[in-house]
């Protein structure tokens, strides 16, 4: 099953040649998940040949304009595309004002439904039961609400060893093997064991995205495990107290906790504008947690 991130733009607020604002790409199993949408997002998606009509769900972080910018122009040219299909839409409040404003006074009538939910800054909540997964916001601790989201792959079931079973057995059998269950006779005895018949299904996959936030140990029992984790690093750590007074990380914060979450790997993007390279952020962070890697832009990461 696929479950893979594309970064399409790793930078802060202010405009740096070669960074684009905050804006990231879930494909699992075939639907699209946004995650935040800076300026100029559509054409990023464009750029690295992916149909903006194909998004079904877009998660919008905090309503600073490095993560949103983007959206009014994209859901517009989604409606002059002639979208018909519902789109479910997650961010904080306000952000359904912005854009009724937005549309009201350039006279944009969307032919397609959007579907708000308002997320909570303040308590973890489940946004979205999709079928193939589930999302959960992770509360942040931004200088205005923020939240992250957490992305979760529900159980599967059992591969079939289709090779040692008769081709003439029932599908409720099949059912009961790929549920984990033996099937039994009447009399109790195993007729087909599951252990035997099929194999364990791979664990559930995890993705955590910790867009602004200062450094926040509140949030590690929430993303603890998860296999891949995106944690903001505006800064280097030689300047930890700026990055405190403008609720921003560092890399070697971000770094912090990803080792106390136990996670598998660290992505770490957002760099101030202020860093003409981004060499040392790598640096500092790996010196923490070996298995970081920097949220490169055009990069698909498979998780």
């Amino acid at each position: 099953m696929t479950f893979n991130l594309t970064i399409l733009g790793s930078g802060s607020a202010t405009p740096v040649p070669g960074r684009h604002p905050t804006a990231q790409l879930i494909s699992h199993e075939g639907d699209y998940f946004l995650v935040d949408c800076g300026e100029g997002t559509q054409y990023r998606l464009m750029e690295h040949h992916f149909r903006p009509s194909r998004l079904k769900y877009i998660f919008i972080s905090h309503l600073h304009g490095d993560h949103y910018f983007g959206l009014v122009p994209l859901l517009s040219s989604l409606n002059l595309a002639g979208r018909t299909d519902d789109l479910w839409l997650f961010g904080p409040r306000g952000l359904m004002d912005i854009m009724t404003v937005q549309f009201r006074y350039s006279d944009t009538r969307l032919n397609y439904p959007i579907h708000f939910t308002e997320t909570d800054p303040h308590h973890p909540a489940l946004l979205l039961d999709h079928p193939s997964l589930t999302v959960e916001s992770i509360p942040l601790q931004h200088r205005i609400d923020c939240t992250g989201y957490l992305f979760r792959e529900k159980p599967r079931k059992r591969k079939l060893l289709r090779e040692r079973l008769p081709s003439d057995l029932p599908f409720s059998y099949l059912k009961q093997l790929k549920e984990g269950k033996d099937v039994v006779s009447e009399s109790g005895r195993v007729l087909y064991s599951a252990g035997e018949y099929s194999l364990p299904a791979p664990a559930p996959r995890a993705y955590a995205f910790c867009s602004d936030t200062r450094y926040n140990e509140q949030i590690i029992d929430q993303i603890r495990g998860v296999d891949l984790l995106y944690h903001e690093a505006t800064f280097l750590d030689d300047l930890a107290g700026r990055a405190g007074e403008v609720y921003h990380t560092t890399a070697r914060q971000a770094a912090a906790i990803a080792e106390k979450a136990g996670v598998g790997r660290l992505l770490i993007g957002h760099f101030s504008s202020r860093y003409k390279t981004t060499e040392g952020f790598l640096k500092e962070a790996g010196s923490v947690f070996p298995q970081t890697y920097e949220a490169v832009e055009g990069q698909t990461f498979t998780i």
